[in-house]
């Protein structure tokens, strides 16, 4: 798991245009980079949703919001259409930078056990460290861009 202070794992993915995006594009920039575990479910829609009618803010503070989560290009396509997400939603089907940012864990759900995207947002500064990390009772999907503008990351 990364930690508060740790600079950010750098990684490329595709957007869901097939375009090539990298965290490293964005240096320079605060980045909200939030890891979904799946489109079109119930709190992951909340969230986006959540992202996207606050978004004039986060534009308006020079932040950048990326969303990430295992579905394939398509399925982001889908999503982004059906909900208006104006912001980017990047592809990990391999699950290697799930992974490395320390998310894909064991989750338990109607008695079954699993692994799976532990939903989580982290907040990047400027420079590319991690100054913040929202996951568990801190993260809440319907609230979480609101949460984020009302805190200091983009005083």
């Amino acid at each position: 798991m990364m930690n508060i202070g740790d600079k950010a794992i750098d990684f490329t993915l595709e957007d869901k245009d097939g375009n090539k995006v990298s965290l490293s594009d964005f240096r320079g920039k605060k980045v909200v980079l939030y890891f979904y575990p799946k489109d079109n479910t119930p709190g992951c829609t909340k969230q986006a949703c959540n992202f996207r009618d606050n978004y004039p803010h986060f534009v308006e503070k020079g932040a950048v919001v990326i969303g990430i989560s295992k579905d394939g290009l398509k399925s982001h396509t889908n999503f982004a259409s059906k909900h208006e997400l104006p912001f980017i939603l990047l592809s990990d089907p391999d699950i290697e930078v799930i992974q490395k940012y320390g998310i894909w864990k064991e989750k338990k759900m109607y008695g079954k056990t699993f692994l799976g995207v532990v939903r989580t947002t982290f907040l990047i500064d400027e420079e590319g460290t991690i100054v913040d990390i929202m996951d568990g009772k801190r993260l809440k999907a319907s609230t979480n861009a609101e949460d984020i503008l009302n805190g200091d990351f983009l005083k």
